[in-house]
């Protein structure tokens, strides 16, 4: 199943920082993910890292939780939909 831009974004909500473009040509890497747009969520501080969305042209790449430490852990929108409900 393809997950689209907007799905993502019902599911997690507006992005706080969005670096680069799907237009863009040039990649970069992330947790192992190439990519060259992603989203970025912060906490409830506004400026700790918890979540990134990474996105190659238009296919999703990955969803990642971040912990703390920098260290990343790869979510599915499918766990993510859940809380998403809850939360509405």
């Amino acid at each position: 199943m393809r997950v689209d831009r907007g799905t993502v974004w019902k599911v997690l909500g507006a992005p706080d920082e969005q670096i680069g473009s799907v237009n863009e040509p040039r990649t970069r890497e992330d947790h192992g993910v190439v990519w060259n747009e992603k989203w970025v969520y912060c906490g409830p501080d506004g400026r700790s890292v918890v979540r990134a969305v990474l996105w190659n042209r238009y296919d999703l790449a990955g969803v990642f939780a971040i912990r703390e430490d920098g260290s990343a852990e790869l979510e599915t929108l499918s766990e993510l939909l859940p809380a998403a409900k809850r939360e509405a």
